[in-house]
């Protein structure tokens, strides 16, 4: 081998042993395709859960919601989520909600039951997660978005706080669709002939709920959001209510620019909730 081919290949080994220890000192996340059968849905489902590298078991657990086009795997796929949480001791689970609301449809599967019953217990049964209140937090984007926040309101005792990003809040509180023509025979089957008032009514749920029993809650959009006016309105509404939660407007419309961007200022929100100090602020 000739002089200059030696310091070619010694310069190439000395650049790959830096790229490998640079690698391996990078914290990575545990990361699983969790799949299982759902007595709720009937079914085999499935989750992506992120396990913390940092912290002491048994650890808080956000719920993730997909919206109404996507599935369990979207946030991983379209999102920096595991960056995000990277250095938290923070259990992050990818729900897959169909296209069912996160609601226990007329007609159909029981999502609600599905995500707010059955996935904590299988969770915590099969990763060290804690099985108290404030251990379970949730969050969603658009349909993803109105279920944290349904979810949150229909089983106040087991989770403590919900963020909405972008989220689809009106859904179950009009007799109409987003463009004000009749309901869609599809959701028709989730909610009934008459929603308004009833449990999938998250105006209705909140002024439900008695002050000790509200879950925390953030609310973000934005302002180019086609539903922008609906978060608005359910803004207006927990305000009138005295209903204590955190609203926030920002430049933007229904994409995953903006929900990469701002899942980063709910986490903050959701962390201090669950006692996590720990959080980017």
């Amino acid at each position: 081998m000739g002089s200059k081919s030696y310091i070619l290949q010694y310069n190439r080994n000395r650049a790959l042993s830096s790229f490998v220890g640079d690698v391996l000192q990078c914290r990575t996340m545990a990361f699983c395709d969790f799949h299982y059968y759902s007595a709720a849905l009937g079914k085999q489902t499935a989750a992506y859960v992120l396990l913390p590298e940092t912290g002491t078991p048994p650890y808080a657990t956000l719920y993730l919601l997909h919206g109404l086009s996507d599935d369990y795997t979207i946030w991983q796929r379209r999102t920096s989520i595991e960056r995000y949480v990277e250095n938290l001791p923070l259990i992050v689970v990818m729900a897959d909600g169909g296209r069912g609301f996160y609601a226990d449809a007329v007609e159909g599967y029981a999502y609600g039951k599905a995500i707010g019953e059955e996935l904590p217990a299988r969770i915590e049964k099969t990763f060290p997660a804690k099985s108290e209140r404030d251990g379970r937090a949730l969050a969603g984007l658009s349909m993803g978005g109105y279920g944290a926040v349904r979810l949150a309101l229909t089983y106040p005792d087991r989770f403590c706080a919900a963020s909405s990003l972008s989220g689809a809040m009106a859904f179950g509180h009009k007799a109409v669709g987003w463009d004000d023509k009749p309901i869609p025979a599809e959701f028709q089957r989730i909610l009934g002939a008459d929603p308004v008032g009833g449990p999938n009514d998250l105006f209705a749920l909140a002024k439900g709920l008695g002050k000790k029993k509200r879950p925390a809650l953030r609310v973000d959009c934005g302002t180019e959001d086609f539903l922008f006016a609906d978060n608005q309105a359910f803004h207006a509404y927990l305000k009138k209510i005295d209903y204590s939660h955190q609203y926030k407007e920002y430049p933007g419309a229904h994409t995953w620019a903006y929900w990469d961007e701002h899942i980063q200022d709910a986490l903050p929100f959701l962390c201090k909730a669950m006692g996590i100090e720990k959080a980017k602020s």
